[in-house]
């Protein structure tokens, strides 16, 4: 059974930093896309980064751009987040495509002013 955990959430002041991480337990192949994602109160979902895959560009969001980093492979994902805003306040969700799309429970950050 694929399981995609989340870790590493917090809270913390803005300007600090926080890094997040995505296990991904069980077999899988033909992994496409791992991505995070993130959800604020009373908002869409919204893609924040997708991580390079078989030689593929990895991609941040404009909103996240020069402050966050995606990194990892397909065991495990991170999210270097750092400069936090109180806006990056959100519950972030690890994602994955393969045949299916598979999500994590999420991790909250709350970033404080």
């Amino acid at each position: 059974q694929v399981q995609l955990v989340e870790s590493g959430g917090g809270l913390v002041q803005a300007g600090g930093s926080l890094r997040l991480s995505c296990a991904v337990s069980g077999t899988i192949y033909g992994i496409t896309i791992m991505a995070w994602y993130r959800q604020a109160p009373g908002k869409d979902r919204e893609v924040v980064a997708t991580l390079g895959l078989g030689g593929s560009t990895s991609y941040v969001a404009d909103s996240v751009k020069g402050r966050f980093t995606v990194s990892g492979d397909k065991s495990t994902m991170y999210l270097q987040m750092d400069s936090l805003k109180p806006e990056d306040t959100a519950i972030y969700y690890c994602h994955l495509r393969a045949y299916r799309d598979y999500w994590g429970r999420g991790t909250q950050v709350t970033v404080s002013s």
